[in-house]
């Protein structure tokens, strides 16, 4: 999953958020310099990826891409789901949208001091190019899937990859469906006490 559905499923403890929020740019040894809470948040975005990425229906959603994006399958369908949550979100939630954005930003700036460098640099451009709603359109994604591309190391993959899931559009949001449910309900029961 990625930024969206992360801060989504973070409840609502602030240092959850942002420990989930920068987990993925912490490397062990700086564990040290965090508060348990933090470390708690950290814990949750594991949890999300691992459960994420054994789930049978997230794998179903990746076979059905991988004639056309091969090893790229996992991570388009990670974004792709989280366009499928912008897009229902009413379903999951009962804030707007850009309710839950704006809070969210406001939120990581105010605990800006307690992140790496590099997401200290990128967090204004997060919330200026207001990622989390733009994910909700087509543009948006496509624009998404542009900034990925110079990360990879085979960026021709990632070729046609919004006509690709536009073409899938029904069976991909049916697997988000049948899957996000039991995610919410695992996550809760892990480490929502």
């Amino acid at each position: 999953m990625n930024y969206l559905a992360h801060l989504y499923l973070s409840c609502e403890i602030d240092e959850h958020i942002v420990g989930n929020f920068i987990a993925d740019s912490i490397r062990h040894r700086e564990l040290g310099q965090y508060s348990d809470t933090i470390i708690s948040g950290i814990d949750l975005h594991k949890s999300i990826d691992t459960y994420t990425d054994t789930h049978p229906v997230v794998k179903r959603s990746t076979k059905r891409l991988h004639a056309l994006h091969g090893k790229y399958s996992t991570l388009i369908i990670d974004i792709w789901y989280d366009h499928l949550l912008a897009r229902n979100w009413e379903i999951y939630s009962n804030e707007s949208l850009r309710e839950f954005a704006d809070r969210m930003y406001k939120l990581l700036q105010d605990n800006i001091h307690l992140m790496p460098a590099k997401m200290q640099r990128n967090l204004p451009l997060m919330a200026a190019d207001d990622w989390l709603v733009r994910y909700r359109s087509v543009e948006g994604m496509v624009l998404t899937f542009d900034r990925f591309k110079h990360r990879l190391s085979r960026p021709e993959l990632l070729a046609n990859v919004t006509d690709n899931l536009l073409k899938l559009d029904q069976e991909l949001e049916a697997d988000f469906k049948e899957f996000f449910p039991d995610l919410v309900k695992h996550i809760h029961s892990k480490h929502h006490h």
